[in-house]
Parts: C-alpha cells; structure tokens; sequence
C-alpha cells in the first residue's frame, strides 16, 4: 500500500505529492507550535528561589507549603541552515527551509545559504509571512547562484563556508546542514566541517536518505557522521519530530 503523505518519502515523491507535501508544511507547523506552547506552559517554573519560598513561609509558621521559583528565561536558538539544492535533494531542503520560515518566531535569528559546489545566502527569501508559494519558486531561481561547476561538492561548500560566512556561526547558535552526504567521491572537507561544528552551540546534519543507502557508493554519510549529528530525515514525520526536538 501507498504510505500516507506524513510517511512518504521526500526523495520518491512525485509531482501531484510535492504539491500536497507543501500543502502539508503550514499545518504541520501551527501543530508543532502549539505542542511547543503547551509543553512550555507546562514547564513554566524556572529554578526554585529559596529567599521567595522562606518569606513566604513566614505566613504559616515557617512551613513552606508552597515553594516560590524564578522565573523561567525563554530561550530561543540562533539557527543557520545549509543546503544542498542539487537534483532531487532539493525539495527535500525546500520543504525543510519552509517549514523552518513557518516557525521563524521560534529562532531568535536565521541565516540560511544553499549550495551545489558554491554557497549562496537566501535569508533574504526566507521572509515573515512571506507566501510559500513564492518562497519556493525565489529559492529554485537562486538554486543557479550555488552552483559554478555544476556538480555537487560538499568539500568545496564547506571550504568556501568557512572562509567566506565563518562570522554566521557562534557559541548560541545551532548547525543544520541537509543533504544526502553524496560526495561524488571528491574531497570531504572535514577539516572545515569540523571547524564550522566547533564555532556552532550543536550540529546536525539531515540525510534524507535510508539509512540502509549510507556508505553506498559516493555516500560518505559515516564520515561526515563522525563530526556532526548525521539524522535520517525521510519524511514528513521525521522532519517534525526533529524540528520539535531542536526546539
């Protein structure tokens, strides 16, 4: 049987389901920020304030029977997201990219680039209640701007990422790199990875792929697992529970 559109996956989606996975990203998005606000409210108390809790116990005799707590600092991630934007992977990054536009509130700032074997900023596509249907076709014309050879480079992304926006990354914010790992048996770059994770607060990489299908050919999935967090990111299941987790 045909899985359902939340199970399908994004590499063997066809043209009538992409148009109903985009459909899906808005949806899932006010689910996931509603799940967020109600688990916040339920975690709400901050850490105890043992001078609050003694004044107040003062009223009964010294017996806190109710304990007092600080309040609780909301904390909001810097996020900066790099995208591999070539053949099929792509709409696997663009839905990912607007599901992320969607809960922009949640980040405190994004920085977002695309690259095929050069790297492209697109930030500025990824604007507040921007339409999604735009989105997606600004991000397809900018696809042309990450590529100078025409063939996929992870080691020259990096390479250049790390000499060219080595400033978008610092102690608060997080890594997200999307991308099947596929090298086309050029140089990995770790070097510069391994730089990029280590200015970043965490690091992690989406691979749309089956896990079965790392370290097939090209697939250099285990290596560049070794320096970052390498996720299975299928669908669009998978893509939630990750956006929930990393918020």
């Amino acid at each position: 049987m045909r899985p359902t559109i939340d199970q399908l996956d994004f590499l063997s989606a066809r043209r009538s389901d992409l148009d109903e996975l985009r459909r899906q990203v808005h949806p899932l998005a006010r689910r996931l920020a509603t799940r967020l606000t109600q688990e916040h409210h339920a975690h709400r108390r901050g850490p105890l304030d043992f001078r609050r809790t003694v004044r107040a116990s003062l009223s009964t005799g010294g017996v806190p029977l109710e304990t007092r707590h600080k309040p609780k600092r909301p904390h909001r991630t810097d996020l900066v997201v790099l995208c591999d934007v070539s053949g099929s992977v792509a709409n696997f990054a663009q839905f990912t990219l607007l599901l992320v536009l969607a809960l922009r509130d949640q980040f405190q700032n994004l920085r977002a680039f695309t690259f095929v074997d050069q790297v492209h900023e697109v930030t500025h596509h990824l604007r507040p209640q921007a339409d999604p249907a735009e989105v997606m076709a600004d991000l397809a014309a900018s696809a042309s701007y990450a590529a100078l050879w025409g063939r996929t480079s992870y080691g020259r992304a990096f390479t250049r990422f790390a000499e060219d926006h080595a400033d978008a990354l610092g102690p608060r914010s997080s890594l997200l790199i999307l991308g099947d790992a596929r090298s086309n048996h050029g140089e990995l770059a770790l070097g510069a990875l391994r730089e990029m994770a280590g200015s970043a607060r965490h690091a992690w990489w989406l691979n749309p792929e089956h896990r079965r299908q790392w370290d097939t050919g090209d697939s250099a999935a285990s290596a560049y697992g070794e320096v970052v967090d390498m996720v299975e990111c299928r669908n669009l299941t998978q893509l939630s529970e990750f956006v929930h987790d990393l918020l």
